[in-house]
């Protein structure tokens, strides 16, 4: 085998046989599973770490907070746990006493009870 020197700490061994890594990945091909199988089984077996309905909660954002939207923006939910990034800690005050009226009219807007609670939190846009 030939050795290749790229900088000091790395260094990658290539074959000069290509039929012996042909040999190696066989295995592999073997055991690979379509993607389309992987993404319907997880559709179907209820492993998803999210509820797929949540993803309506970025879909009716605007219309439940109307102006406010300009300046926070839902990055994540987690155990009905609702993350929103505001671009200042002036921002995250005054959405911070609008939490409660955001939080119904959101589960209002989507007729079940999706979020528990909103935290607010200072970050880029």
């Amino acid at each position: 085998m030939d050795e290749i020197c790229l900088g000091r700490p790395i260094r990658l061994k290539i074959s000069q046989h290509p039929k012996e890594m042909d040999r190696r990945m066989e295995p592999a091909k073997r055991d690979l599973i379509p993607l389309a199988d992987v993404i319907a089984n997880l559709m179907t077996d209820g492993t998803l770490p999210f509820d797929s309905e949540d993803a309506d909660i970025w879909r009716v954002w605007h219309e439940v907070v109307g102006e406010f939207s300009a300046v926070c923006k839902p990055t994540r939910i987690r155990k009905k746990r609702l993350q929103v990034t505001v671009p200042d800690p002036i921002w995250l005050q005054e959405l911070r006493f609008s939490e409660k009226r955001i939080r119904a009219d959101l589960n209002r807007k989507l007729q079940r009870n999706a979020v528990i609670k909103i935290d607010f939190k200072v970050g880029p846009q």
